[in-house]
């Protein structure tokens, strides 16, 4: 399928998706002439590496990663270990958040005695 295609069902831009395969985050497979043509297998792919992005993974930390996806079964528990690190992350910026919204609860709650309370 095109890069137009693709975008479409993965709803990741096709700048986006040039970047990561400039950066090496997946390789694409060219047809005769040389275009792009994404397979259904990138579907996932992708979607899963907008994941990791999306959820703070450094992009260092992601080519990383998928150069190990593409040397095959034998990296899956140096693969695992980067995912549970990374499961370590989130759950501390989870954590983060989850104090900055009873901060923010708070002080609405202030706000809304003292508003109520004229």
């Amino acid at each position: 399928m095109t890069i137009g295609e693709f975008s479409g069902i993965t709803g990741i831009s096709a700048y986006t998706l040039r970047y990561y395969e400039k950066k090496g985050l997946f390789c694409v497979s060219r047809d005769s002439v040389g275009r792009r043509d994404y397979s259904e297998d990138d579907i996932e792919w992708v979607k899963f590496i907008q994941r990791l992005k999306d959820t703070g993974m450094l992009l260092r930390d992601i080519k990383h990663y998928s150069d190990l996806r593409y040397q095959g079964d034998d990296t899956m528990a140096e693969r695992m270990e980067l995912l549970i690190q990374h499961r370590k992350s989130v759950v501390e910026e989870k954590r983060k958040w989850e104090e900055y919204l009873r901060n923010l609860d708070e002080k609405i709650g202030i706000y809304q005695e003292r508003i109520s309370g004229k």
